[in-house]
């Protein structure tokens, strides 16, 4: 009999979020499986899994692949809950948008076949994105669980990540029509832009997006506001939903509506030391405008957020010094 919580599978482990609901996880007593891609290097470095508080006892790492949804198979066997992280990411459109899309939609809904063979799963937990939100025709409106992105728009204008945004929308829409068909509790979380420390050491997208000014001066993305959240109030959303009675479709994460001019403001009160550039030229640069993305259904629900603006940027860019990015 499995001790503690449960056993839960985390798939894409070794990402900014996945990497920090594994040591949310292990913190509340769980059991977890986590899938990694297979990887051309015989021994992909995974330490910073390994090394975690408990991970020698309560940790397996499996290989598992999209490609190939029946790979989970084994990660999702004997598990009370699964939340599925892994997604196909292509910000730089190197694969068509319909084949990234596709890979996207199989592999989840193979993930949740899985499920459904186990008997033991009990939830599902889907992450979704912002971008399956935030890209529709009235930019400027408030998106609550109501609002979807607009694909035919996207497939049109072609924005930044727009293949991305697609991809996790369409999927996102095929994962509740499955577990409303098939009789599986399967529920939704929207994160905003994700930022604070990272365990993973590959710099995390949301980060370097977040804080372009500082790590992609001149990157493609900018913005004029931007919804933000920090990466552990995350983590607990996804335990929250997990553990919660009963809950439903989709949950917003978001905890506040940020604009340049704010960021700015803050870093360079924080980190002196660090050339900022001014509000006009970065007011140059700035292109996109994010609508909020309230998450008063979260609240309602019972979560409460723990980190505000200042907590996430100090965090962030503190462990960005530290793994020698800044």
């Amino acid at each position: 009999m499995e001790e503690g919580k449960g056993r839960v599978c985390v798939t894409g482990g070794t990402g900014f979020i996945g990497s920090w609901i594994i040591k949310t996880l292990l913190e509340n007593g769980y059991s977890v499986n986590t899938t990694v891609r297979s990887h051309p290097e015989p021994k992909k470095d995974v330490s910073f899994l390994t090394n975690l508080p408990g991970a020698s006892q309560k940790l397996r790492i499996l290989i598992a692949d999209l490609s190939n949804p029946e790979s989970f198979k084994e990660a999702i066997e004997g598990c009370i809950g699964v939340f599925h992280v892994a997604t196909p990411v292509d910000l730089e459109e190197k694969e068509p948008e319909e084949i990234v899309t596709k890979r996207s939609i199989d592999g989840a809904l193979g993930i949740l076949k899985a499920c459904l063979t186990s008997k033991t799963v009990k939830r599902v937990v889907y992450t979704s994105s912002a971008l399956a939100v935030n890209y529709n025709a009235k930019e400027d409106e408030v998106k609550d669980e109501s609002s979807w992105t607009d694909v035919d728009s996207l497939r049109t204008s072609k924005p930044f990540a727009w293949s991305y945004a697609i991809s996790k929308t369409l999927a996102e829409k095929a994962v509740l029509e499955f577990g409303q068909q098939n009789g599986l509790d399967v529920v939704t979380l929207v994160p905003s832009f994700v930022v604070g420390s990272f365990i993973c050491p590959k710099l995390p997208g949301s980060v370097d997006a977040a804080l372009y000014f500082l790590l992609s001066p001149k990157g493609p993305f900018a913005y004029l506001q931007l919804p933000m959240v920090h990466v552990d109030d995350v983590a607990r959303a996804y335990v929250f939903l997990l553990e919660h009675p009963k809950p439903r479709g989709r949950y917003n994460c978001s905890s506040c509506l940020t604009t340049v001019e704010k960021l700015l403001e803050i870093v360079s009160a924080k980190f002196p030391e660090l050339q900022i550039p001014t509000i006009d030229s970065s007011r140059e640069r700035t292109s996109v405008k994010f609508s909020d993305l309230p998450s008063k259904k979260l609240i309602d629900a019972g979560f409460e957020f723990k980190y505000g603006l200042e907590e996430m940027l100090v965090d962030a860019i503190g462990c960005c010094k530290e793994k020698g990015y800044l």
